[in-house]
């Protein structure tokens, strides 16, 4: 398994073997199997710049060392800062 990253802020479909799609969103990643990098559809996506095959050691490009920054949570609401008493009302 390869693993490759959408470079856009727009989600592209990723068309694969067996008339499966991978749809990636805007600067995700996901895996495909070495065969799928060999289609043609796949292969002008990485021409233009548009999806990004990692290295051998995993990673992708020279300027990315540890990926995108992560958030600790990114759905729902933002923690707590303040301790509420409880009981008292």
């Amino acid at each position: 398994m390869k693993a490759v990253r959408n470079k856009t802020n727009e989600p592209i479909k990723i068309p694969l073997e067996g008339g499966k799609v991978l749809h990636l969103g805007p600067r995700k990643t996901g895996q495909v199997s070495a065969g799928a990098l060999e289609r043609a559809a796949v292969r002008r996506l990485i021409e233009s710049g548009t999806l990004e095959v990692a290295d051998a050691d995993g990673g992708f490009g020279p300027g990315d060392a540890n990926g995108p920054a992560v958030h600790e949570s990114t759905h729902g609401h933002p923690q707590p800062t303040q301790v509420m008493p409880k009981g008292n009302r």
